[in-house]
């Protein structure tokens, strides 16, 4: 990541928007901007390999969900954030991950400019790739602020994206019984 890019190009925003980046609450701003960058958009040229390649053997062959993992993104056509709940599952063939790498695999793509029917895809499809499952099965719920703060303006629209691979794309009863446990409070 390029900080003084990032820093330049803030104080161009300002000046665009009609600030003087030269005022007292605005002169650390670029700077404060570009660590964020480092922050929110840290998982661009990451890959959720190192996290899901480690492994356990285990017995275990019914649906292994972890659910409500919070997440934080930023839409890519309007540079505004999106957050919510990812409910990511998969039945595995022999191994297991740790519970923490589905999460940590949510975050690699979460922290990046994009969409999310994107980012529910890229999970499922790293799941399926690196876990060698039965079958995976991914539901996001966001709320994006491109549709909240801006624009049709409707805070509390929730949009819902999910993924299926392996047994789950073909087993409507899998893809049910996910759901009841996600639903299950």
């Amino acid at each position: 990541m390029d900080s003084e890019k990032i820093k330049k190009a803030v104080r161009l925003f300002l000046e665009g928007i009609g600030e003087n980046p030269d005022r007292e609450g605005l002169l650390e701003t670029p700077d404060r901007v570009a660590r964020m960058c480092e922050e929110i958009y840290g998982g661009l040229g990451k890959s959720p390999k190192e996290h899901l390649l480690k492994q356990f053997t285990a017995d275990n062959s019914e649906i292994v969900l972890v659910k409500d993992i919070t997440f934080y993104s930023t839409c890519e056509h309007h540079l505004l954030p999106f957050y919510g709940k990812a409910h990511v599952a998969y039945i595995p063939k022999g191994k297991v991950v740790g519970l923490s790498k589905l999460a940590r695999a949510v975050e690699v793509y979460a922290r990046r400019p994009q969409i999310q029917e994107q980012l529910t895809c890229q999970i499922a499809d790293a799941l399926e790739k690196y876990l060698k499952p039965k079958g995976v099965m991914v539901m996001i719920e966001a709320e994006h602020m491109c549709m909240s703060m801006r624009g049709i303006k409707k805070p509390g629209s929730l949009t819902v994206t999910y993924g299926t691979r392996g047994c789950f794309a073909d087993d409507f009863n899998k893809q049910k019984m996910f759901m009841e446990m996600v639903k299950n409070d």
